[in-house]
């Protein structure tokens, strides 16, 4: 009688856990959209309309893109997690669109991390953490690599100054911390939240190579996807923009975007506020590219997190530690 109260009490708290996911993104969404400072609501619609959106076959192409976008990321999942087991699509669809739901309101989306955890047993988790780190690290490193040579053009192609003693302070400080790092990454009792380094360079070093690659193809491919989706959605507004400077300034934004959090502890500029400052030098309206920016988030988070809600909502957590999650 105890176990049987037990055991509905803790379905009970898994509902309610999974009810406060799903309201919590559903309400995240709206307020980005509904209270966004930098676009109003009702100025957004009305520049679609004015735009070559609200056109099927338009529409079509974009759902096609997000659509590629998110299954190159689910097919990348799948190779990574296959270091450990076989898993299906299906359950690599859960993983993925699950983790993006429930971490849609969190810092950086830490909250991925732990919510794929959770699909796996007790003493797999720490594996799928460095597993999903591998993955996030290999869509870093894509970003950052066409980043470097897209900004670089960026600064040429438009004579920007950039502050170099801020630059080379902040470089200077992050050096001497990777310095700090790396001496303590010598000392045999080093560990980091209880992976001590010797066992995370085993873990990278145990994967295949074929999955590396793999996992670098994916996400190479999936950043010229949606890259190149915000450029598709540039020209609907009618833009007049060469392709070699809208490509520069996309990856300069994405560049940016994604190594300031990585160095400071919180994220001090938005997407939509580099994006207006880099377009601004090719004569862009701002509107215009707050309008594309809020695009990209509805059509590659928004919808993707919708789809997730149902797999969140399905969630069937195992209370016995020796049992995986079943779908």
């Amino acid at each position: 009688m105890r176990f049987t109260e037990s055991h509905k009490s803790k379905q009970f708290f898994a509902l309610v856990i999974k009810l406060a996911i799903v309201i919590g993104a559903t309400y995240f969404i709206y307020d980005k959209l509904v209270h966004n400072e930098q676009l109003d609501f009702d100025m957004f619609r009305a520049q679609l309309k004015a735009s070559n959106f609200m056109n099927i076959s338009i529409i079509l192409i974009l759902l096609v893109a997000t659509f590629c976008n998110w299954f190159l990321e689910i097919l990348k999942w799948k190779t990574l997690v296959s270091h450990l087991k076989k898993i299906s699509i299906w359950e690599s669809t859960a993983h993925s669109l699950g983790g993006l739901t429930a971490s849609l309101f969190t810092p950086n989306r830490v909250g991925e991390y732990g919510a794929k955890a959770l699909y796996f047993k007790k003493a797999e988790r720490k594996r799928i953490v460095g597993l999903n780190f591998l993955g996030n690290g290999a869509q870093l490193i894509t970003t950052v690599v066409f980043g470097i040579f897209g900004f670089s053009f960026f600064v040429y192609q438009f004579h920007i100054e950039l502050p170099w003693y801020k630059i080379t302070r902040m470089l200077t400080i992050v050096g001497l911390f990777a310095f700090i790092f790396f001496l303590g990454t010598k000392q045999k009792r080093f560990q980091l939240k209880g992976y001590s380094w010797e066992s995370l360079k085993n873990f990278i070093r145990n994967i295949s190579r074929d999955i590396h690659i793999k996992n670098l193809s994916f996400s190479v491919a999936r950043y010229l996807i949606f890259s190149h989706q915000f450029y598709f959605l540039i020209l609907l507004f009618s833009v007049d923009i060469s392709y070699v400077n809208a490509m520069s300034t996309i990856t300069a934004m994405y560049f940016i975007t994604s190594i300031i959090p990585m160095l400071f502890i919180f994220d001090v500029v938005v997407k939509g506020s580099v994006a207006v400052w880099l377009f601004s030098y090719l004569q862009v309206s701002e509107l215009h590219i707050l309008s594309v920016v809020a695009l990209m988030w509805i059509l590659n988070f928004v919808l993707p997190s919708g789809i997730g809600s149902y797999f969140v909502l399905k969630f069937q957590p195992s209370f016995a530690e020796d049992k995986t999650v079943s779908l």
